[in-house]
């Protein structure tokens, strides 16, 4: 299923109209009527994996970007957004879908891909694997460096159709949701499918000077102490990481993004752009 997957290159790019991006530590599910989204996607995946878990008889689908923060806690996450979706004398099967890592030499991309078959193994639900583009299935070398073949993939909520993807955009809230998982937030629900809103935090950092010291660093120390396979990120890592810093640094108080604690929410306008709801 992997060299099937993989020969399926290259990626397909995805029209931002249909798609919802699902950062790192970030899941998200839906139905085949959802009028808002087409395609769940997500890239920029090194040693991290993503994970899609879809009902055959529902079409519910969930996927999510695990970088091995807290694989235990998330798996069930993923598995009840889908069945939450999905009625429970539907007729069908969970089929799971694994994608992300290579043969790195710390072996993170192997100590996730080891953890999130077993947690998945362990749930109560009966939990088909379909496709497991992982680690050494999903692993290249080029010019003696071994590196990811896939890096990101979409799934058509509406078929249930898996391809190579690449996205020119990865809102709402690019900067605000990467900052949260940079200063330690959790694996969290960035989808309310039943109102087909985006919903952003609230989340929760302090402020800290001391991070600008990244700013005047050039790219390879970044690349060195801010990645798990500095050999092998895409090319936009170190402006992604730099941009991100910069914004903790002009926004040190996350209090104000998220007034009496309310979530930032967001829906799709009829060009097709994810457009801030009015706070009422």
């Amino acid at each position: 299923s992997a060299k099937v997957f993989r020969d399926r290159l290259p990626e397909t790019a995805v029209d931002t109209k249909c798609l919802l991006y699902v950062k790192q530590r970030e899941f998200a599910a839906t139905t085949p009527s959802d009028c808002s989204v087409t395609v769940l996607g997500s890239d920029d995946a090194t040693t991290c994996h993503i994970v899609v878990l879809r009902h055959t008889g529902s079409g519910a689908t969930c996927l999510a970007h695990c970088d091995g923060s807290s694989t235990w806690s998330e798996v069930p996450l993923i598995v009840k957004a889908v069945r939450s979706l999905t009625k429970s004398t539907e007729e069908g099967r969970l089929e799971l879908h694994l994608f992300g890592g290579f043969d790195d030499e710390r072996h993170t991309s192997h100590k996730l891909s080891l953890n999130l078959l077993a947690a998945f193994s362990k749930q109560n639900e009966d939990i088909h694997l379909e496709t497991c583009c992982i680690t050494e299935l999903n692993d290249i070398v080029v010019e003696g460096i071994h590196r990811p073949v896939v890096y990101g993939i979409g799934v058509n909520v509406k078929t249930g159709e898996l391809f190579p993807a690449t996205f020119s955009h990865r809102g709402p809230e690019d900067d605000l949701r990467s900052a949260r998982t940079f200063t330690g937030g959790q694996m969290a629900n960035v989808y309310d499918s039943s109102r087909e809103v985006v919903t952003i935090g609230p989340c929760n950092w302090s402020p800290n000077l001391d991070i600008g010291f990244w700013l005047a660093q050039d790219d390879e120390t970044i690349l060195q102490y801010m990645s798990t396979s500095p050999q092998v990120e895409p090319p936009h890592f170190v402006a992604h990481m730099k941009a991100t810093i910069q914004f903790l640094l002009e926004n040190p108080n996350s209090e104000a993004f998220f007034p009496e604690g309310a979530p930032r929410l967001y829906q799709r306008t009829s060009e097709g752009l994810w457009e801030r709801q009015a706070v009422r």
